[in-house]
């Protein structure tokens, strides 16, 4: 048993403007890399369409059907100045929806180890009554309640990487007991949110913002904290918010993190998983800009994904 990929294979379509740095290059490089890559038994998924009626609980009924309203039949409608909605962007969005929901199913039917979903556009700035940051669906707080309401999970930890925080997953994951939600990200950079003093309604959110400028050392020592919090926690599944933007080379973020920082943060996740999942874990691609560090670092991330079993990282420096 190996692991799924799942992706809207040649249907690509939310192609944003000239200049948008969510561009349609990035899922394109993505999967060009992990076709460049050997993996023994990989499973390969068409990212299916979410349930909308199911989508409807998870958002704000009257957000769903103002974006459906606001639709063009052609050309593009300005949400806010980042976030372009374009004719087929819903449709974009809710292929990522089902196939992240469809990763939850396989990898709890045991039918795939853990599964990647490489999707466009991003969701986890996507509030319950709101479409912002280059986002319209909660995809990874979709995924997380279809566990929980449809398949019986009593305790799924969602763990966001991306440079900027996930405000949209933790507006949606705020009231949910069953959940903890926790984000290492930027401080004073957009969204604007994430403060340590942000708990949730249960105390099952933990956000540990880093200065501008950071790198190994304090990622390592913020996830440290983060994980200790988890295997207290022992969830049946984890979700990940795969953002790549914490990169040095990254455009939008002044992180300072190496590739190896991101293969070091997944072996230990997945080492974490493996004593509670059990082994179950469930990767959603977020941010991250830069063309080259997503075709070195999503393989990387992919590999550990699909491998028998962790490999062991030394700490970052």
């Amino acid at each position: 048993m190996t692991c799924a990929l799942i992706a809207p294979f040649g249907i690509d379509t939310h192609r944003t403007p000239p200049g948008h740095p969510e561009r349609p290059e990035r899922l394109a490089a993505v999967l060009s890399a992990l076709d460049e890559t050997f993996f023994p038994d990989l499973q390969r998924f068409e990212a299916p369409k979410g349930d909308r009626e199911f989508l409807r609980t998870v958002h704000d009924p009257d957000h769903l059907d103002r974006l459906d309203s606001l639709t063009p039949g052609s050309g593009a409608v300005a949400i806010d100045t980042d976030t372009v909605l374009l004719p087929d962007t819903l449709d974009a969005a809710l292929r990522g929806v089902g196939g992240a929901c469809l990763g939850v199913d396989l990898v709890l039917e045991g039918r795939a180890r853990n599964a990647f979903i490489a999707s466009r556009p991003p969701g986890h700035h996507a509030e319950r009554a709101r479409a912002m940051g280059f986002c319209f669906y909660g995809t990874v707080a979709a995924a997380a309640l279809h566990a929980v309401r449809n398949r019986g999970i009593e305790r799924v930890a969602v763990l966001d990487f991306d440079a900027h925080h996930g405000n949209g997953t933790q507006d949606i994951l705020w009231d949910a007991s069953e959940v903890f939600f926790a984000s290492t990200h930027q401080r004073n950079i957009f969204p604007m949110r994430g403060t340590a003093e942000e708990t949730g309604a249960h105390g099952q959110i933990l956000n540990l913002p880093l200065k501008n400028g950071s790198g190994s050392r304090q990622m390592a020592e913020a996830w440290g904290s983060i994980l200790a919090r988890v295997e207290e926690w022992r969830p049946e599944l984890i979700l990940l918010s795969a953002g790549f933007d914490a990169h040095q080379h990254d455009p939008l973020a002044g992180l300072r993190w190496r590739d190896t920082d991101f293969t070091w943060l997944t072996g230990r996740i997945l080492d974490l998983a493996e004593r509670h999942a059990p082994g179950r874990v469930v990767s959603v691609l977020e941010g991250g800009y830069d063309l080259g560090v997503l075709r070195r670092c999503v393989p990387a991330h992919m590999r550990l994904l699909a491998g028998p079993a962790p490999e062991r990282h030394p700490e970052p420096a």
